[in-house]
């Protein structure tokens, strides 16, 4: 990763501690206080996507999370990070989210969680056996208990939670 330079990286580090501390108008201080290179810096558009994502704002979320991927497309962050957004925003929603992030599958084809969300994404949608084949497809990529247990907890993927209930390790 590229290194944020000083003073940058200590108001980033500032804004990330806010953040901890649930305080995202803390965080936009310290963020609104970067230098223009520093702004466009990869840890700048995370830590700013995190901020407008506890605010809700959706749409302004969505929009750092493209300029993240205009930028830094080879990073997978921004590609989640904008199909998240993109579920919430005005006139969003699953299916767009869901054609947000599917390119990002092909872009990354070792990272677990991209897979993990379109299977969540296409429950939501009620394509039941299309979100077990991107369910499979995580847990080929990730660790797969920890996947079945993260997904045993997950809203999103309550469809599916019988089918994980008796697969044991890994989907069938």
């Amino acid at each position: 990763m590229i290194k944020l330079s000083t003073p940058n990286s200590h108001l980033a580090n500032a804004a990330e501690g806010w953040l901890l501390l649930g305080a995202p108008g803390d965080a936009q201080t310290e963020l609104n206080q970067l230098s223009p290179d520093g702004r466009r810096h990869p840890r700048y558009l995370d830590l700013q996507w995190q901020v407008f994502a506890a605010g809700r704002q959706w749409d302004a979320a969505f929009s750092v999370a493209q300029q993240s991927i205009d930028l830094w497309g080879q990073f997978p962050g921004g590609w989640i990070q904008r199909a998240y957004a993109a579920r919430r925003r005005t006139a969003g929603g699953l299916a767009l989210a869901f054609e947000c992030l599917i390119p990002a599958d092909a872009l990354f084809p070792k990272e677990p969680i991209i897979p993990y969300n379109l299977a969540c994404y296409s429950a939501q949608l009620g394509k039941l056996d299309e979100a077990w084949l991107w369910f499979e497809t995580a847990v080929k990529r990730g660790r797969p208990e920890d996947l079945r247990t993260m997904a045993l907890r997950d809203e999103d993927l309550r469809p599916l939670w019988p089918r994980l209930a008796v697969s044991v390790g890994k989907p069938k």
